[in-house]
């Protein structure tokens, strides 16, 4: 008995795994896999022909009428706070029948007066020229025309430089698509995606 404790020896096994060393850090390879999926998104391009220039005009201001519009109507508010006072409480009056009309158009969409039989073309088209005609007869035609002169150009250039999503190949998932950000307030393209959601 005296021997029992003194000829067993402890062996270390050599087949054991080392146990697992717990790093708080993530590895280099989990950090680097998203920046190698990372794409730079250069919303302006120079259009190739003139009809590329010219699709995309139309397409944008499709897209973005209704911020063009803003832009300028923002400058000509600025221009004739000074000055002309009658002329910008008629502006003022334009605006809030023109936005009454947009909204009638949203409240009924499916309205074949409203949106068939009268086309809003022609009816914003008329509240424009009246809109300048008060102008003409306010004597604010000359801020009239240095406002359009100056913010025109500025807007058919960026119609012509901006791309849309759709253009772009690496946006082509509705996810990614640039129209959810810059999605048209005026409402004309709401029929065309219902459509193309249900094909």
């Amino acid at each position: 008995m005296a021997n029992l404790g003194v000829g067993t020896t402890q062996r270390i096994p050599t087949s054991s795994k080392p146990s697992p060393i717990t790093d708080k850090h993530e590895p280099k390879e989990q950090h680097e896999k998203p920046l190698a999926d990372f794409k730079f998104y250069c919303p302006i391009n120079i259009p190739l022909t003139s009809e590329a220039a010219a699709s995309r005009i139309i397409r944008n201001f499709g897209n973005f009428g209704l911020y063009y519009t803003l832009f300028v109507w923002i400058i000509l508010f600025i221009y004739l706070i000074p000055d002309r006072k009658v002329s910008l409480i008629l502006l003022v009056i334009m605006t809030y029948v023109t936005t009454l009309y947009c909204l009638i158009l949203r409240s009924f969409p499916n309205s074949v007066v409203l949106h068939r039989i009268i086309d809003k073309r022609i009816v914003l088209s008329l509240l424009f020229i009246a809109t300048a005609v008060q102008m003409i007869l306010t004597e604010a035609g000359i801020q009239f025309a240095i406002t359009l002169t100056s913010s025109v150009p500025l807007v058919l250039l960026h119609a012509i430089l901006w791309i849309s999503s759709c253009e772009y190949d690496a946006y082509e998932t509705k996810e990614g698509s640039g129209k959810e950000e810059l999605a048209p307030l005026t409402g004309h393209n709401d029929i065309e995606a219902q459509k193309s959601d249900a094909v």
